[in-house]
């Protein structure tokens, strides 16, 4: 695949200095929230599963004007887009997802997000122990820049979190342009950006058929002359050369060590926390995202808790699409 060989410069290689993370909350107004509520005894009244529920089944102008707003922040913005939020002293627990898988629909077409077809995934720590066969978001660890599903065959253009409770202590999220990386990388390490359109080893994370590969062969940078599509989290890099066996060479090694300290400068990223009751959207092939690690509530009842959804309009809804 051709490399893209000039920098971006159309709003989507973001520095900190450049954007104002305010600008990604998106109030859901008093139209907005009065929808809600219509939705709610709609949806209360007419018991159906939650992944059975479509936008087409409810009068919702406003809500469908501010999921537009949305839109446009993740595919011309800073990629992260926040609805300022739903009620959640005031509605029962299942029907908020209701609402947001609904809403989410409007970003995208939801699609599953495990190997067994499961749609609507909790982000919680279930106090496993990070490692094979075990995604971070199941504990507390620290996350470091990455896309969700990076090692898939067919990964989500769009990732959304419905937060139930956040944590006492850190869990903050970060946000860094994945353009951004891409121009510095260009600029100052030609010669490893060029490794990185070429296949690395990928941990598969116990996604996939029994008899398939644990590993897979995918780069971390595509160009298909209009738009960037990054696949990052070197974590799985790291694991998926452990899991096959086969040694990390020196440019690798180089390249994805280059890619971690891009990300990270101070200069490049943004915090912006998931409160309780908003609908955090990211643009997963093109901003990357961080998650610090965190202490949960003593309550169980109050614990960190992000009910999450792909989104994405090409291939199937499985989760190799």
């Amino acid at each position: 695949m051709a490399m893209l060989d000039k920098p971006i410069s159309d709003g989507r290689e973001w520095t900190r200095d450049t954007i104002n993370p305010q600008d990604c909350i998106i109030p859901l107004g008093e139209a907005g929230l009065a929808e809600v509520f219509a939705m709610v005894e709609t949806i209360e009244a007419n018991p159906l599963p939650t992944i059975l529920r479509h936008p087409d089944q409810f009068e919702i102008p406003a809500l469908r004007a501010v999921v537009a707003k949305a839109r446009t922040e993740l595919s011309e913005g800073t990629g992260v887009a926040v609805l300022d939020r739903l009620p959640m002293d005031e509605i029962d627990k299942d029907t908020a997802v209701a609402i947001s898988w609904v809403l989410g629909h409007l970003v995208g077409r939801p699609v599953a997000q495990k190997w067994d077809g499961t749609m609507l995934y909790d982000v919680t720590d279930t106090g496993a122990t990070f490692g094979y066969g075990v995604r971070g978001s199941y504990t507390n660890v620290e996350l470091v820049f990455h896309n969700d599903n990076a090692s898939g065959i067919a990964v989500p253009s769009y990732v959304g979190l419905l937060c139930h409770y956040p944590a006492v202590e850190g869990g903050l999220s970060r946000f860094c342009s994945m353009y951004t990386v891409h121009n510095r990388l260009l600029e100052n390490h030609p010669d490893q950006l060029a490794r990185l359109y070429e296949p690395l080893l990928w941990d598969r994370q116990a996604e996939h058929d029994k008899d398939n590969d644990k590993v897979r062969r995918a780069p971390m940078f595509s160009w298909d002359g209009e738009r960037l599509s990054v696949r990052a989290n070197t974590n799985l890099n790291e694991k998926g050369y452990q899991v096959s066996g086969e040694e990390m060479d020196k440019s690798t090694r180089s390249a994805i060590d280059t890619v971690n300290e891009i990300s990270t400068a101070d200069e490049l990223w943004f915090e912006l926390p998931v409160e309780r009751g908003q609908m955090q959207f990211l643009n997963n092939t093109e901003t990357a995202h961080y998650r610090s690690t965190f202490t949960d509530n003593e309550d169980p009842a109050k614990k960190r808790h992000l009910v999450r959804t792909w989104h994405r309009d090409w291939g199937r809804p499985t989760f190799d699409g």
